[in-house]
């Protein structure tokens, strides 16, 4: 069941995903406007996320879930009825995303209440594993639904499921709330700086990190993403200090200031924020490789990617089924060398003769090592503190993977755009067949950007701009070449963040959540009291 909520929360954004163009026609707004929300979904749940965990500790944790999953219904329904695209909005990015921030943090508490210790790492395990899922099984979903029905009928589902849990959530175990108070100076800067931040690199691909692009708010000749990162941080950092200040005067912070130093908290939250970051890399890649590069139908790339999503969840729940008593670090580094040479194979396989079958294998690496991950994350992190403060946590876990999340898609997506628009400058600059009035002419055009297309939209581009058929060819191969190029880099990141992630997983524990971190010390008993006057030994 609360797998199912997990499975519900991340659901969304990879069905809009592959439904854009649909939606987009359905609602009589652009490419641009669903863009839009999903960006609004993400930063509402992704800033409103520690609140909502404080919130859950306030009126308890299954009372948040239910709360959570009735705004989220709300959201669903009103965003499957939607006629335009600032209903969309409030559906789908405001009551959806409030209702996500009540449920995911109330998910990580609701497990540590209803699992022993020696069972949880197989609990949150499934929840994780169930969320990725969502994500590699979205595109299959959502091309489904989308090419044989509407796509409202998905947020009808989500209804449905939604109804199903409130059903059975009295069996949950609850955690009782906690007499505490909201600090909403706290709350209001951990929103301020939270949401800045996360805006930010979600612009950073259209308006640059730095430099601005072209058309791109600035703020003293710097792109305004530069300027959101700069005072989203300060405010953190006032954020922290707030923090810190009640917790000396006695005061009721929004967050422990204690939990930040906690070390097996901090190592589990880090590699959380890793996991996402190269995991969110990896599904804006592979997609656009299948999709783009060899223009498979949403269906056809959906079914690809879910060898992974078995895999995912067969290493989440089996490894600690078999091994329970594992060790975490060993079992995160392996799941980390599983996706790095998963993600090896793919920078090999991509060349101008690939097709689809060389996703197979290394889609089945990344999932058995994100289901490694999976299977140890949750559990450590919750185990690092009382179960009392695992709501906290868990607000604290999905800030880091929604961090991780959206910055993965933004470093990932800005290496790509960078890569094609260089390669293809000098692909066409370097080709006798194009003519140096298009040459110029490409070069004036990439100043303002360049999208990754497909040779059949290319086509169909250059045949409506009257394009000769020998420049046009020449054209469509350098696009071609470029495309792997920046397929290529975008992928090499990803291995060098997933090579990066290795370095802090000494912070992960190496032994098995329940398991003492030493065994009691053997204690030789005494031997009697000799009797006075005895002699010799």
């Amino acid at each position: 069941m609360l797998a199912s909520g997990q499975f519900l929360m991340t659901l969304d954004s990879s069905v809009m995903n592959v439904s854009m163009a649909t939606v987009a026609a359905d609602l009589g707004t652009t490419i641009t406007g669903i863009q839009t929300a999903i960006t609004l979904y993400t930063l509402v749940m992704a800033s409103l996320m520690i609140t909502g965990g404080k919130i859950g500790t306030i009126m308890g944790r299954r009372r948040a879930f239910g709360l959570g999953l009735v705004i989220y219904a709300a959201g669903s329904l009103i965003t499957a009825l939607a006629p335009n695209l600032a209903v969309l909005l409030i559906g789908w990015s405001l009551l959806e995303g409030i209702g996500a921030a009540l449920i995911m943090p109330a998910i990580v508490s609701l497990v540590a209440a209803n699992f022993e210790p020696d069972r949880r790492a197989g609990a949150y395990g499934l929840v994780a594993a169930a969320g990725a899922m969502a994500v590699a099984a979205g595109p299959l979903i959502g091309g489904a639904v989308t090419t044989f029905a509407s796509w409202r009928y998905v947020f009808i589902g989500e209804i449905v499921i939604v109804l199903a849990i409130l059903l059975v959530l009295r069996r949950v175990e609850d955690v009782p709330p906690a007499k505490a108070q909201l600090d909403l100076l706290g709350s209001a800067l951990s929103i301020v700086g939270l949401g800045m931040i996360v805006f930010g690199v979600l612009r950073s691909g259209e308006w640059g990190w730095v430099q601005p692009k072209a058309g791109a708010p600035t703020l003293l000749d710097l792109s305004a993403v530069f300027w959101l990162l700069v005072v989203g941080m300060l405010v953190l950092y006032a954020f922290l200090r707030r923090t810190s200040q009640l917790a000396a005067t006695g005061g009721e912070p929004l967050t422990d200031p204690a939990l930040f130093k906690n070390r097996r908290l901090a190592g589990g939250l880090s590699v959380f924020f890793a996991q996402f970051l190269v995991q969110a890399g990896v599904f804006f890649t592979i997609p656009l490789f299948l999709s783009v590069v060899l223009e498979l139908s949403a269906l056809e790339t959906g079914i690809r990617v879910f060898p992974l999503s078995v895999a995912l969840i067969l290493a989440a729940a089996g490894i600690p089924k078999v091994w329970p008593r594992a060790n975490p670090r060993r079992v995160v580094r392996l799941g980390l060398a599983l996706m790095i040479a998963g993600i090896l194979i793919l920078v090999g396989g991509m060349d101008p003769g690939a097709n689809a079958a060389i996703v197979a294998v290394p889609m089945l690496l990344m999932g058995f090592g994100l289901g490694a991950l999976s299977s140890q994350l949750g559990a450590i992190t919750v185990s690092a503190v009382p179960d009392s403060q695992s709501a906290e946590v868990g607000g604290l876990q999905n800030t880091a993977t929604n961090l991780g999340a959206s910055l993965g898609t933004a470093l990932i997506g800005s290496a790509l755009i960078a890569t094609l628009g260089t390669s293809f400058l000098a692909g066409i600059q370097d080709n006798p067949a194009v003519p140096d009035s298009v040459r110029e002419q490409a070069q004036v055009q990439l100043a303002s950007g360049i999208s990754f297309i497909s040779d059949t939209q290319l086509r169909g581009a250059l045949d409506e701009a009257g394009m000769d058929q020998g420049t046009a060819e020449a054209i469509i191969a350098v696009n071609a070449t470029s495309r792997l190029d920046a397929l290529r880099t975008a992928l090499a990141l990803t291995a060098l963040l997933s090579i990066a992630a290795l370095f802090i997983t000494g912070r992960i524990p190496d032994r098995a959540v329940g398991v003492p971190d030493e065994a009691p010390e053997a204690v030789e008993p005494e031997a009697p009291p000799r009797p006075n006057g005895s002699g010799g030994p």
